[in-house]
């Protein structure tokens, strides 16, 4: 048993759900992870994941198709030292930690998954580097499967919205929505929410006025009141 939390009660009714999905198609109908990899090698998702860790994804998208020049297989970044590889991934920051999770997670998929990455969750939680929001995404991405990735804009958004209640910890962010985001549309909803946090929904200044997203966010509703009762 991967959670046992306390259960959850349904933050939305189904239909205000759906309508949230429906609006998030509408506004990004692409709904595309940022990070672009080669479908035959699943395994750049994996590390560009990693490399994303308290770094942008624009600067991620610089460097990777350096690292993946100077290392064009799986076999030659198992055999990389580790500083080589660090050379090239140091603006991502926590470049020696990283570098030592991307080897060595290399040299386990060579050496124990035939050089391919694994499509179960237990199999990836094993690789050096990969927590859960790690494997939704290859989940979701590489395999089509259902996929909750909680990352900070999906965990902050989906709290304001009333689909959670609140809480800051992704374990608990994902349970919850896993009660009310259909498994079908998670993946691609959690891509949404990163979009709409970019695009509308910005940490610092939400453009409120701008999100058609207000007739279902609590956080809206919320503040609507205490202006009418100022």
């Amino acid at each position: 048993m991967w959670y046992d939390g306390p259960e959850v009660i349904d933050m939305k009714d189904q239909a205000a759900v759906s309508a949230i999905i429906q609006e998030l198609k509408e506004l990004y109908p692409a709904a595309e992870c940022s990070l672009p990899f080669d479908p035959d090698k699943a395994y750049e998702l994996l590390f560009s994941v990693r490399l994303a860790a308290q770094c942008t994804d624009a600067r991620v998208n610089l460097v990777t198709p350096v690292l993946y020049e100077r290392f064009p297989t799986l076999e030659a970044l198992a055999g990389a030292a580790e500083e080589e590889v660090g050379e090239i991934i140091h603006s991502t920051g926590f470049w020696r930690a990283k570098a030592r999770d991307i080897v060595a997670a290399s040299r386990m998929l060579v050496e124990e998954y035939g050089g391919r990455v694994p499509d179960s969750m237990e199999d990836l939680l094993r690789l050096p580097g990969v927590g859960r929001k790690t494997a939704n995404l290859i989940l979701g991405d590489v395999y089509g499967r259902e996929g909750y990735v909680c990352d900070t804009h999906c965990i902050r958004i989906t709290g304001l919205l009333g689909l959670t209640d609140g809480s800051k910890d992704p374990l608990k962010v994902e349970v919850q929505l896993r009660r009310c985001i259909p498994p079908e549309e998670s993946n691609d909803f959690c891509h949404r929410m990163v979009l709409h946090g970019r695009a509308v929904c910005v940490a610092r200044r939400p453009d409120c006025a701008a999100c058609t997203l207000r007739p279902w966010c609590a956080h809206w509703a919320g503040a609507a009141v205490s202006e009418e009762g100022a």
